[in-house]
């Protein structure tokens, strides 16, 4: 069986709203850096010792900024991929989720490295979450059409 793919006009969309999340990943990594050097932890320090961060705000700051950014890098790949999959039957909701959620993305870091610390990641969660969810749902719908 050969499976011919075409692309609707609109998934430039969903490419762009994709390439945005490396940038996302730059200024998480901007982020961590800058308070890391705050902090004073030294490489290879992944995270401050739970007696640092409780001793020095700088430092459980800096534990929240990697926090942030490693769930970033955990959540990334596979909103990517629900993106470039929903994007083949639904171009522009696949673009707007995936722009959504990066926006989420980068609220959800300066809120949790705030002075509200992993409360303030709350609002910046919300809207990353559920564009996650709707974007695999999306997703797992378009694989199920191609199959059927």
């Amino acid at each position: 069986m050969v499976l011919t793919l075409v692309v609707p006009d609109e998934y430039s969309y969903v490419l762009a709203a994709v390439t945005s999340t490396f940038f996302v990943n730059t200024v998480h990594m901007f982020r961590t850096s800058k308070l890391r050097k705050a902090s004073g932890i030294k490489y290879p320090n992944a995270y401050a010792s739970d007696e640092q961060a409780k001793k020095d705000p700088a430092a459980y700051t800096f534990n929240c900024a990697q926090r942030a950014h490693n769930n970033y890098t955990e959540n990334q790949t596979s909103l990517i991929g629900g993106a470039l999959i929903a994007g083949l039957r639904y171009p522009v909701p696949a673009a707007v989720l995936a722009a959504t959620w990066a926006a989420g993305r980068v609220v959800y870091l300066f809120g949790y490295t705030s002075s509200a610390g992993p409360s303030g990641r709350v609002a910046g969660g919300i809207f990353a979450s559920l564009s996650d969810v709707v974007l695999k749902c999306m997703a797992a719908y378009t694989v199920y059409k191609m199959i059927v």
